[in-house]
């Protein structure tokens, strides 16, 4: 993977040296051949829209360089490391290079920005509000990417989606949840949320709700107990004392229940085993050989 990177990093800084020779070489072209540039003005407007593109790009590409470097020395991090700072820069400069291209087009076609930007205001204007949640999503995505609210890798609970951050973009969150199914969430419902972190907390929870009929009798102690009991193959995943019952609501003919446990760390696996066994207990506190009290 560190040397996937650092190839990745030497070819970034080849494509980075190989724009800066065509750079060079279209401003040198511009002022070495005057009539040339006259007598076809389509090469004019090649080479002006080429050292639009390649300059800044270059010098974006560059600085890019120097502040992930930076970065990365600052925090200590792994080279191959995946982060929201590096992601958010690489973004920006994704958007960056598609603004110098679009600038440099119009170039090309022989139109100065001003007068493009000045001839299609209207035009803008609609298409601004057309893709306004666009637009909000990719300002949502920023803010997520740069702020410590979320981290790539992160576990978070999202109203009733629960899974692990693969990838933050500037439309969209990515979550792989406990099926392994691929989670698609807007940036700006991510931004408007209530959000659970539970990697920020370095433990797990773990909760089930459910009811149980008031005539069977069972106090939240006793099922406490019961439940601890139930997941006794699971003790070094549990942490000390980690299970425990609340009473949520309790109506004329049930009261409903919620199991809360705390696990050391993030296991998907053995949190499937966990749930699928508390989930077996609670099954058969409702069957007619019930455990005894």
């Amino acid at each position: 993977m560190i040397e996937e990177k650092q190839r990745k990093i030497k070819s970034e800084i080849f494509m980075i040296l190989v724009k800066t020779v065509l750079f060079m070489l279209m401003v040198y072209a511009k002022f070495s051949e005057p009539d040339l540039f006259i007598k076809y003005r389509w090469i004019e407007n090649t080479n002006s829209a080429l050292i639009v593109f390649l300059g800044p790009s270059t010098a974006v590409s560059f600085l890019r360089l120097i502040i992930i470097y930076w970065y990365i020395r600052k925090h200590r991090l792994k080279p191959n490391i995946k982060d929201n700072f590096i992601l958010g820069i690489n973004r920006i400069v994704s958007i960056l290079n598609t603004a110098f291209g679009v600038i440099a087009f119009m170039i090309f076609m022989g139109k100065s920005p001003l007068e493009f930007l000045t001839s299609i205001t209207i035009v803008a204007a609609a298409i601004a509000v057309t893709f306004k949640d666009y637009i909000t999503n990719m300002i949502n995505g920023l803010i997520i990417m740069f702020s410590d609210r979320l981290s790539l890798g992160d576990h978070i609970k999202l109203h009733d989606t629960e899974g692990k951050i693969l990838d933050i973009t500037l439309i969209n969150v990515i979550l792989q949840n406990e099926d392994n199914d691929m989670v698609i969430v807007p940036n700006s419902v991510v931004f408007s949320s209530v959000i659970i972190n539970q990697s920020k907390q370095n433990i797990k929870k773990l909760s089930i709700e459910f009811e149980l009929s008031l005539s069977l009798g069972f106090a939240p102690g006793e099922l406490e107990i019961y439940l601890n009991e139930s997941v006794q193959g699971f003790a070094n995943y549990i942490t000390s004392g980690g299970l425990t019952i609340k009473t949520l609501a309790i109506s004329k003919d049930v009261a409903r229940f919620k199991v809360q446990v705390l696990l050391n760390n993030y296991d998907k696996l053995k949190e499937r085993e966990i749930r699928r066994a508390l989930n077996t207990a609670v099954l058969q506190l409702s069957a007619p050989d019930q455990p005894a009290r």
